[in-house]
């Protein structure tokens, strides 16, 4: 479960009980390259954090998150810049007593924030150095330190992780926490959903197709814990009265610049927990109002055609429906979440992902109990 520093709110003891990992975000990447830091600056700390959740949770420092590149690629370039990360992380996790750290590079390869500056052909040495960079800080953390990374949900942005080099990066992990949300962003020039059960079940088999990743309870399911708002071209055919039902790829109008990957404000999110922007408010409340649900993908999703607003986020009912179709069907370690606080005040979404959690596992005990038999 990440905690961030946008939402720093933790629920009542006997809501966070089961949470068995804390992911603390983010640390900056770049603070790992200096030669001797003399800060680890993080919204709290990890002795604040571990007294808020039951006895022998683990808790882990995230570094980077979206749009910190240049840091991993700086680290990951060179035999000694990778060591000089390394040995800084391994210094990092034994001044705050973290229990292991996870790295959140997006991404490796390319198609970051930066990729209209700095292109994906400039980056095709990060597919190889990428699981080099995980062997080394594997190697400084010894076995006791857990390391994990959070990795990309669409294929798209999979470029480090093929055939080759995924079971190099596995065996460097102890876990894959696997983005699956944001499947839908501004780069997209149709609806979508942002985190429904096809997607995601296509995310995890990219990491378990071939044999890539070791085992599949290396791999945890991504859940989100915010929704996710895009308009639509009022002028193109799905538009009014020749909707499709589900309209699912629909034109959108352009959410990003073309030469310079800026947001032209067009699309957006917000949590459970943030205030709902004024000009959203009155077609959010038509969304909660009247939610639907796309049976051949699974997921929740509301179409405004009035104000042309595509609507996408997870409902409690989707999150329980995700344990059968995708964590059991795939046999998955685990489950997690952006963000614990993102879903404060009523952690509704937090309820239903620990119930389909203690679900899944009392039929796994099931599954394990022998059979009993009758005696005549």
């Amino acid at each position: 479960m990440y905690l961030t520093g946008q939402h720093y709110v933790v629920p009542e003891p006997a809501l966070v009980s089961n949470i068995t990992h804390v992911v603390l975000a983010f640390m900056q990447s770049s603070i790992f390259n200096e030669d001797q830091p003399s800060a680890w600056p993080l919204f709290t700390t990890v002795d604040a954090v571990r007294s808020q959740f039951a006895e022998g949770t683990r808790i882990m420092i995230a570094i980077g998150g979206w749009g910190d590149t240049e840091g991993f690629s700086k680290a990951a370039a060179t035999e000694s810049s990778r060591q000089l990360f390394a040995r800084n992380v391994k210094a990092m996790v034994d001044y705050t007593g973290a229990d292991g750290v996870d790295i959140d590079w997006e991404y490796p390869g390319g198609n970051g924030e930066d990729y209209k500056q700095v292109p994906n052909a400039h980056k095709t040495w990060e597919i190889q150095a990428y699981p080099h960079l995980l062997s080394a800080i594997r190697s400084a953390l010894g076995p006791t330190k857990l390391l994990s990374a959070a990795v990309p949900g669409l294929r798209r942005d999979m470029l480090a992780f093929t055939r080759d080099t995924l079971p190099l990066i596995s065996g460097s992990l102890d876990f894959l926490n696997i983005m699956t949300y944001d499947l839908m962003n501004r780069r997209d020039r149709i609806t979508k959903h942002h985190t429904g059960i096809a997607a995601s079940l296509d995310a995890i088999r990219a990491y378990l197709d071939h044999g890539g990743v070791s085992s599949p309870e290396k791999v945890n399911l991504g859940f989100a814990f915010y929704v996710k708002w895009f308009r639509t071209d009022p002028h193109a055919t799905c538009s009014g009265a020749v909707q499709k039902n589900p309209p699912i790829g629909c034109p959108t109008v352009l959410m990003e610049d073309p030469a310079t990957g800026r947001d032209l404000g067009q699309a957006g999110a917000f949590s459970w927990h943030d205030d709902v922007p004024s000009e959203l408010e009155r077609s959010f409340m038509k969304a909660l109002a009247n939610p639907e649900y796309d049976d051949d993908q699974g997921a929740a999703y509301f179409w405004d055609c009035e104000e042309n607003l595509w609507w996408s986020w997870d409902t409690p009912d989707v999150i329980m429906r995700k344990f059968p179709r995708i964590v059991e069907k795939m046999r998955l370690g685990g489950v997690f979440a952006w963000g614990l606080g993102e879903d404060a005040p009523r952690w509704t979404h937090l309820q239903a992902l620990t119930a389909g959690v203690e679900k899944y596992l009392s039929k796994q005990l099931d599954d394990m109990t022998p059979p009993v038999k009758d005696e005549l």
